[in-house]
């Protein structure tokens, strides 16, 4: 064992300091006492640093009021993961997933996730379907609209360049709000097949009469936002090939799978809606919806190469690599990426099918038993994705489905109330959203307290009316 002298024998800089340099950031707090009179500015930098637990503590007290995410009846984003999971994640969140050179393990897994849902989608040729990860469905539609337009404009370059030309992109009145941001920040026209009566969703006869020479693409989706319902993505497809045989115009179709494509493989296999479908150029889907992992993972996927123009596909020499990149963002953690892998590896088909039916069928319960309190009237009843809307019953005059959710929201249940799309704006429903992790248990306690808000309800002279501050839809 080597003897040490309490003298440090070393010269130079190092030595002639009598103690240790200690960052109070990083080593601890700098000021024990001073966070406990300290009252930091909300809306500017503070001068001086504060102690660790107090800054905690101060962000950790605001973030208490906000809504219980396993109470969340409004999102379709995954709230609840396995500690293994979050430990993984806590473990890449660090890693930039852009820098494919630096981290190619991570980069690795990302190209599994795409192999595997292209296997999952029944891509023709598995291997030769492109995708990448995004943050999410939003951005995933995006490129996907992208892809659809460079394709159109190559085949019409000599016509897009003349005056008034514009593509457009044909779709329900019902999709998610991205894809009118698509159209509105790349200037394509968005032509919506309105709603009409009983049916909320696309009509296939309807798009395929909205198409023309400019149409980009018909975007469909695979469970809509408004009611959980699929769209007839098969007629979809079907009606167009009626038209390209009439008319020789030739219009690809992509899918919005945000939930739907995690649902639909495992608990409708028969459904045909996938890349079996020729016609089906993209799919697009959330992984951190239906994909069971925490917020910040999409993903949109090309049945082959020759779906998405090689011009829009960027090689930039990154640290060192050579590195092809379709996004719209740049920076971003690995984290996401790693726990959709884990989440893959994890369930497996067996895992994934067990989760999703357990959703339907707590949907499907639940439903019911709101229909049998005969105060409500269903829209749909979660056999589809699992969520399910509803409004309220013929002859309801005391309450509207507003005041139902501003009661549910005192007892810490968040249930969205919202108007439908024009043509139906009549309609104003409650919608629920059946997660992993909302059990038949909550389902329980959430029918206890619906029954005991009803008597009050039914007190009341007249609805109390519609907030001006209240969004006519949820489109998350």
């Amino acid at each position: 064992m080597a003897l040490h002298r309490g003298e440090d024998v070393r010269r130079g800089p190092a030595a002639r300091r009598h103690g240790l340099a200690v960052n109070p950031f990083l080593y601890g707090e700098a000021d024990p006492v001073g966070g406990m009179a300290a009252e930091p500015p909300r809306h500017r930098l503070p001068d001086g640093p504060m102690a660790p637990h107090a800054a905690y503590q101060v962000v950790h007290d605001e973030l208490m009021l906000d809504g219980n995410s396993r109470l969340n009846l409004a999102t379709f984003v995954t709230t609840w993961m396995e500690p293994q999971a979050a430990v993984l994640m806590s473990e890449c969140r660090d890693k930039n997933m852009i820098d494919k050179d630096e981290y190619p393990r991570t980069a690795e897994l990302e190209r599994r996730c795409v192999a595997i849902l292209a296997d999952l989608w029944h891509a023709p040729d598995p291997s030769a379907a492109v995708g990448c990860s995004t943050t999410g469905s939003s951005e995933a539609c995006m490129l996907a609209g992208l892809a659809l337009k460079r394709r159109w404009a190559t085949r019409n370059d000599h016509r897009y360049r003349a005056d008034g030309v514009r593509p457009n992109l044909v779709m329900g009145a019902n999709v998610q709000v991205c894809w009118d941001k698509f159209c509105n920040f790349w200037e394509v026209e968005a032509r919506q097949v309105p709603l009409a009566g009983d049916r909320f969703h696309i009509d296939p006869g309807a798009a395929a009469a909205l198409c023309d020479e400019n149409t980009i693409g018909v975007a469909t989706v695979m469970g809509s936002t408004f009611d959980g319902s699929y769209e007839p993505v098969g007629d979809v497809c079907a009606a167009l090939d009626e038209l390209q045989h009439r008319t020789g115009l030739d219009i690809p179709v992509h899918v919005d799978g945000a939930s739907g494509a995690m649902v639909a493989p495992f608990l409708d296999p028969e459904l045909v809606w996938d890349f079996r479908l020729p016609r089906v150029a993209s799919i697009n889907t959330s992984g951190h919806k239906y994909g069971l992992v925490y917020p910040g993972v999409g993903w949109a996927l090309w049945r082959d190469r020759a779906a998405l123009p090689e011009d829009l596909v960027f090689r930039v020499n990154y640290l060192g690599g050579d590195m092809p990149t379709f996004a719209l963002n740049f920076s971003r953690p690995g984290a996401q990426v790693a726990a959709q892998y884990y989440t893959f590896l994890r369930l497996g088909r067996d895992g994934y099918r067990a989760v999703q039916q357990n959703a339907r069928d707590v949907a499907c319960r639940l439903s019911g038993l709101i229909e049998e309190t005969g105060y409500f009237r269903l829209l749909t009843r979660g056999d589809e994705l699992p969520v399910f809307a509803f409004t309220t019953a013929d002859g309801i005059d005391a309450y509207d489905v507003f005041d139902v959710s501003r009661r549910l929201r005192e007892r810490g249940w968040l249930v969205p109330a919202y108007t439908f799309p024009p043509d139906r704006e009549d309609l104003s429903v409650l919608r629920v959203v059946c997660r992993n992790g909302f059990s038949h248990d909550l389902a329980d306690l959430f029918m206890d307290d619906l029954h005991a808000l009803l008597p009050e309800l039914r007190r009341q002279p007249r609805p109390l009316g519609r907030p001006e501050t209240v969004a006519t839809a949820f489109h998350h």
